[in-house]
């Protein structure tokens, strides 16, 4: 029995810390994985094998089926023992819930950051907009779902807040399937437009506004969702995940 007590102020025993574990070959396959479901190279309703996997990433099966159960958890895969694997489809409920999380998370986020950004923050800001026009001018759909996500995590770490981050990457995934789908020529612009909006309130310091720019902005998704379901039907559902 280890009896050592901890007393304020003294160092941890360096015996007690555990190292950490570098990436498994099962946390490479699920990104891979998780990436190509999200981006919808993998769109719903794909069938895909442990094996096929296995043999195109040039690993076992095992870590393979990790990251099938991780991803099945997640709502991404349906695994049917002795049938098939596929990708799960769009869950309008799952995407409500991330919508609803973000929303929560980011408006408090925001409200922080008119607080704590100073200009060089902005500065930041305002040069991830300037790479956001040349995506948009390029209509590169990828790009600009890329920067947008760095234009988020960007607030969330300068604001001091980058464990929120963590929560909301945690979270959006079912969102991000969405936003794939609609990121025509035309919703980019909007997305920037939004974004141009949030950046003034932050560098005007009005908590007030940049609440309502981000809540505007990340509600739009209620009216794409009805738009892709109407372009993609067999892509959704509406039962729960």
């Amino acid at each position: 029995m280890n009896n050592t007590v901890l007393r304020p102020g003294k160092d941890l025993p360096l015996s007690q810390l555990k190292p950490i574990s570098p990436p498994t070959v099962a946390d490479h396959v699920f990104t891979e994985l998780h990436t190509s479901i999200l981006s919808l190279a993998l769109p719903p309703q794909s069938k895909i094998s442990e094996t096929e996997v296995a043999k195109t990433m040039g690993v076992s099966r095992q870590p393979v089926r990790e990251a099938f159960k991780r991803l099945a958890k997640l709502g991404f895969l349906v695994i049917r023992p002795q049938s098939s694997t596929t990708v799960s489809l769009i869950s309008e409920e799952a995407v409500m819930r991330a919508r609803f999380i973000r929303i929560a998370l980011e408006i408090q986020t925001c409200r922080t950051a008119c607080a704590e950004m100073n200009t060089s923050d902005v500065a930041a800001l305002k040069s991830l907009l300037e790479q956001q026009r040349l995506a948009v001018a390029a209509n590169d759909p990828i790009a600009f779902h890329t920067l947008d996500d760095q234009f988020h995590r960007e607030i969330c770490m300068r604001s001091g807040l980058d464990y929120v981050w963590d929560l909301i990457h945690e979270s959006k995934g079912h969102m991000d399937r969405i936003r794939m789908l609609s990121l025509t020529s035309s919703s980019q612009r909007i997305a920037l437009e939004e974004h141009i909006v949030l950046v003034n309130a932050i560098e005007a310091k009005d908590a007030d506004a940049a609440s309502a720019a981000i809540n505007a902005h990340l509600s739009r998704i209620v009216v794409l969702i009805e738009q892709m379901k109407t372009e993609n039907h067999d892509w959704f559902t509406e039962e729960s995940l």
